[in-house]
């Protein structure tokens, strides 16, 4: 319980100090859980900041913690940046273990990579209220810094630190 406590004073005195902190708030869809916090600044992350955001961004279906690529923050900090929202991400998918991904490739009719980079926590699902999907999608295709799905049908743009792609 000592780590949460410690949490907020980093974050605030990373806030009130630095001008270059890298701070991400984000709303997950499916457990209806928030978070906003400053995970890094500068280059230097906050340790305890993304033992937060692994939990925050765990596996849905069965609760299982990954370990997140802290990439995945900063081009979530840099879209929000292209686009000047100061609004929450609504997260549909973070970190998925392996048997999950299996279980969804095979009962939703496609849609699933057999090797989906969110099983090495290095993808996730957003969408960003008050930003059009195809801005959203645009302004992660900009960074040119990994893979960039758009989901118009399903509301959500995939982003992932895999190759440069898009689809």
């Amino acid at each position: 319980m000592a780590a949460a406590g410690v949490l907020p004073t980093l974050a605030s005195q990373a806030h009130a100090s630095y001008k270059d902190s890298k701070h991400l708030a984000l709303f997950h869809t499916h457990t209806r859980e928030s978070i906003n916090l400053i995970y890094a600044v500068g280059e230097q992350y906050i340790t305890d900041a993304l033992g937060s955001l692994n939990l925050f961004l765990r596996d849905h279906y069965t609760g299982s913690i990954g370990r997140m690529d802290p990439q995945v923050y900063d081009l979530l900090h840099r879209v929000r940046l292209l686009v000047g929202s100061e609004r929450s991400f609504e997260i549909i998918s973070g970190y998925r273990e392996p048997a999950t991904n299996l279980r969804l490739r095979t009962t939703r009719g496609g849609g699933v990579a057999k090797h989906s980079l969110h099983t090495e926590g290095r993808a996730i699902d957003v969408r960003l209220p008050g930003t059009s999907l195809s801005d959203l999608r645009d302004a992660a295709l900009s960074l040119r810094a990994g893979g960039v799905g758009y989901y118009p049908r399903d509301q959500f743009v995939h982003i992932d630190t895999g190759r440069v792609r898009s689809w």
